[in-house]
């Protein structure tokens, strides 16, 4: 199995959309031609099969939205467990406020009883699970042990089934954090479900920049696609980008989108490219087919209208096909 990882080095440049395209066309080469007495069936029936042949993983958790085109329908749903909080047993709170004058982050609040205690005081005292970091300092600070350490749910993992294969994904709840941590989770069960079915190809939407979510998006992957704009921080936090690659010895090519709003930029960043040994793949100029396409929460290579984009698209999965190899 090989693993192809779309990234960029900042937000907008388009990498869902082109990687939704890419995943389409892949489909379509890897399909096997079914008889011709057989009868036709979707991409989401032949992944069972091992048809159209490839995994998606959608690895940009705090902002996910490869789903948006992919439209999955969830076959499992996990919970994604990280961390600690601090939870205050309100029966057994004295209200002595010591948890609260220990806590660094403001997370401890008071609020008035729903009903008498036994203390005889009318407050009580209650962690803001979204400002707490499960520290723990307020557990040795509580001479009643009222407060417990509890795993933290920070979101949810799924599996499920799309029109162009399985696809692994995630959602962190408002505030989640270890956003890394669930990217590995996510690759994890991504390669997993791709060898139990024997299918030859993993393409994951990793996330913009070069964090910690984009740090555990890159190790270990077979080729990376860089999704670029001809914009000065496009370009600036591309090289960013290639400089993380370059440090896990990860292949990296570069597909400009957009490049027909500013040639003579796009001349010069496939120059800049170039002389540091990376090949521009290919140039995708502005289409308002992709926005169509979305509205339609459909890949652009799905959209009828959009001849100019899709021949592009498909010269750049075949070279992408070829380096994999």
């Amino acid at each position: 199995m090989k693993e192809l990882v779309v990234l960029s080095g900042k937000g907008g440049t388009g990498k869902t959309s082109v990687l939704a395209a890419l995943a389409v066309v892949a489909g379509d080469r890897e399909a096997a031609e079914p008889a011709a007495d057989a009868p036709r069936r979707g991409a989401s029936q032949n992944a069972e099969t091992g048809r159209p042949g490839l995994v998606l993983a959608d690895a940009d958790v705090d902002a996910a939205d490869l789903h948006l085109i992919t439209r999955p329908e969830v076959e499992q749903s996990h919970e994604f467990i990280s961390g600690f909080e601090a939870v205050i047993d309100p029966a057994a709170c004295w209200a002595c406020g010591r948890c609260q004058q220990v806590c660094r982050f403001d997370a401890v609040r008071s609020l008035p009883r729903d009903k008498p205690h036994e203390s005889g005081q009318e407050l009580v005292y209650q962690v803001d699970p979204a400002a707490c970091e499960g520290c723990g300092r307020c557990l040795g600070a509580c001479q009643f042990r009222a407060i417990s350490r509890e795993p933290r749910m920070c979101g949810h993992w799924f599996v499920s089934r799309t029109r162009m294969g399985w696809m692994v994904h995630a959602a962190l709840k408002p505030g989640g954090e270890n956003s890394g941590k669930l990217v590995r989770l996510v690759r994890q069960e991504a390669r997993r479900k791709a060898k139990l079915l024997d299918l030859p190809l993993l393409i994951t939407d990793g996330p913009p920049g070069i964090g910690c979510p984009a740090i555990a998006t890159l190790g270990g992957a077979d080729l990376a696609l860089m999704v670029c704009e001809p914009s000065p921080s496009a370009r600036h936090d591309l090289l960013g980008v290639l400089d993380l690659a370059e440090h896990f010895g990860v292949p990296v090519v570069v597909c400009i989108n957009r490049w027909d709003l500013n040639p003579s930029a796009a001349d010069e960043l496939e120059t800049e490219l170039g002389s540091r040994g990376v090949d521009v793949i290919g140039r995708i100029g502005y289409d308002r087919s992709f926005t169509e396409a979305q509205m339609q929460r459909l890949a652009v290579t799905e959209l009828d209208g959009a001849a100019e984009s899709t021949r592009a698209l498909r010269r750049m999965w075949a070279i992408l096909e070829e380096r994999l190899q």
